[in-house]
């Protein structure tokens, strides 16, 4: 290809996000100067966390401005290097964003190795997905042998990982997804012992049936009504890794909580977090998490658009729950 193809942002979503907030346009590809290297992407990750760097409101992280390329966690190959760090044909992952090639100093990759898993997994199972499943559940939740876990969007890239990681520390991992087929695959699949399916429309009978000894940790990815049925099973000194709040990120008045006085009836431990605050635990993380995949021990599934043009859509249908396991797009 003889042009650069890069997403902007063309405007900032109010309510849902469409595809009038997304620009495609062509540039020239860039070279790598001094001390560079200029890589071309083969898989973009599409995550919901891109949904708050949408927006103008203040977060734990820059927002994107108008214009600029949308901003995205990816895996290539170097194709020019003016970096004695890298050489020409090794593959990176980062976070050079919604386009084809990127000119980078370097500083944020990372080498993978394409032999060792699938390269579209260091996106996902063995990247920021896996990695916080496994500080969110392991650090913040603490999980004991016995105890009841679990985790909302569970077919999703974290929440598939949380209920693997759970059930190797010995507990009892229950799901929450939408939908028969979710629901099914996190129990037939990925060995979770339970899995409620919310858009049944009797969640809190059937998490209680799934929990009947309570629930002891909680990792949530989704809020809303799905946090507030939780809460009112959770047990005496449990603890929640509040990782994201997807339900409410297309709303324009969000629903916020309902039921905050468990946390201070059962004295719940809550923690938010962000999983590059801790790096040391990220890098300890990611090499075992390879070592999981490459044994077959650790499972996920994957979803994907093909060409970055399709990127806005499957974004979209990411944020309205339309993926099923980690969202990408296939650049190459």
């Amino acid at each position: 290809m003889s042009k650069n193809q890069q997403i902007l942002l063309a405007s900032r979503p109010t309510g849902p996000v469409t595809e009038a907030n997304f620009q495609l346009v062509e540039r020239d590809i860039p070279q790598a100067g001094p001390g560079q290297v200029l890589v071309r992407n083969h898989w973009l990750s599409l995550d919901p966390y891109m949904r708050g760097r949408m927006s103008a409101s203040k977060s734990y992280a820059a927002s994107v401005d108008i214009g600029e390329v949308m901003t995205g966690g990816t895996v290539g190959e170097v194709i020019e290097s003016q970096n004695p760090k890298f050489q020409v044909g090794d593959f990176v992952v980062g976070s050079l964003g919604w386009q084809l090639y990127a000119a980078s100093t370097g500083d944020g990759l990372a080498k993978v190795d394409p032999n060792l898993v699938p390269l579209s997994t260091y996106l996902g199972v063995v990247g920021m997905p896996g990695g916080t499943a496994w500080i969110g559940l392991l650090h913040h939740c603490e999980p004991k042998a016995g105890e009841t876990v679990v985790v909302s969007a569970a077919s999703g890239a974290v929440g598939a990982v949380v209920g693997q990681l759970a059930k190797m520390q010995g507990c009892r991992a229950v799901g929450i997804a939408g939908g028969k087929a979710k629901s099914e695959y996190v129990v037939k699949e990925l060995g979770f012992d339970a899995c409620i399916d919310y858009k049944a429309g009797h969640m809190y009978e059937d998490l209680k049936a799934a929990c009947p000894d309570g629930i002891d940790c909680y990792f949530e990815n989704v809020g809303g009504a799905t946090m507030d049925t939780v809460f009112r099973l959770l047990n005496p000194f449990s603890r929640v890794a509040l990782c994201g709040l997807i339900s409410d990120y297309n709303l324009t008045d969000p629903y916020g909580v309902k039921m905050i006085r468990s946390l201070l009836v059962n004295r719940v431990k809550l923690q938010g977090f962000i999983v590059f605050d801790r790096q040391d635990l990220y890098q300890q993380a990611i090499p075992k998490l390879a070592k999981l995949v490459a044994s077959g021990r650790l499972k996920y599934r994957e979803s994907v658009a093909e060409g970055l043009q399709n990127a806005p859509t499957a974004f979209i249908g990411l944020l309205a729950g339309r993926n099923f396991g980690k969202q990408l797009v296939k650049l190459v």
